[in-house]
């Protein structure tokens, strides 16, 4: 995965009427913490920090008063009707770290002929890889399953070096069989009259 670069200003005014003046400037208040460090809070600028966040877990590099700082988003606050982004909070990470992330679930291939359905019962793996090399999704091939059939979060794909933090036996993935009409009762009236 690829850094995003952006610029990033240490915030020294706090509080609802601060963060709302930094929000009508169209940037975004947010906060860098890890490694044992004191929280850092910061200004984004708005525009670029949303286009950067269009990718699941973005590699961030801030430049913050001519400091660079490698971060990951934690938290992304967004407002309920606007969804623009209201505030962040960002981890620092260091080169060749391991992390905790979410990683989307996709699927590949087409299921066995006969109307079976897919049910998607996790969308997301938590997985613990180097803060550098976060994959964007794991892909899981669903060819020619047939109802029945499961797929645990252990038969997930990984990349390498990633390895698997949510619980191995966990259902990712199964195949339900159709559901068929429940035919009309035998002597019940007909509502056509």
């Amino acid at each position: 995965m690829a850094e995003i670069k952006l610029a990033a200003e240490v915030r020294t005014e706090f509080g609802k009427g601060a963060a709302r003046q930094t929000r009508r400037a169209n940037k975004v208040p947010g906060v860098i913490y890890g490694h044992g460090a004191d929280p850092v809070h910061v200004t984004l600028p708005g525009h670029e920090l949303m286009m950067a966040l269009k990718t699941s877990n973005a590699l961030l590099r801030l430049d913050v008063d001519g400091k660079s700082e490698l971060v990951i988003p934690k938290a992304v606050q967004r407002d309920a009707i606007k969804r623009t982004i209201t505030h962040v909070d960002l981890l620092a990470v260091k080169l060749g770290e391991k992390v905790t992330v979410e990683v989307a679930v996709h699927t590949e291939g087409e299921l066995a002929p006969g109307g079976n359905l897919l049910e998607n019962v996790l969308n997301t793996l938590s997985v613990e890889t180097e803060a550098t090399h976060i994959p964007e999704s794991v892909t899981v091939s669903i060819a020619g399953l047939e109802a029945g059939a499961t797929i645990h979060a252990k038969d997930v794909p990984l990349p390498e070096g990633t390895t698997l933090e949510t619980d191995p036996d966990a259902i990712v993935i199964q195949v339900l069989a159709p559901q068929a009409e429940e035919a009309p009762a035998e002597g019940a009236e007909s509502s056509e009259a």
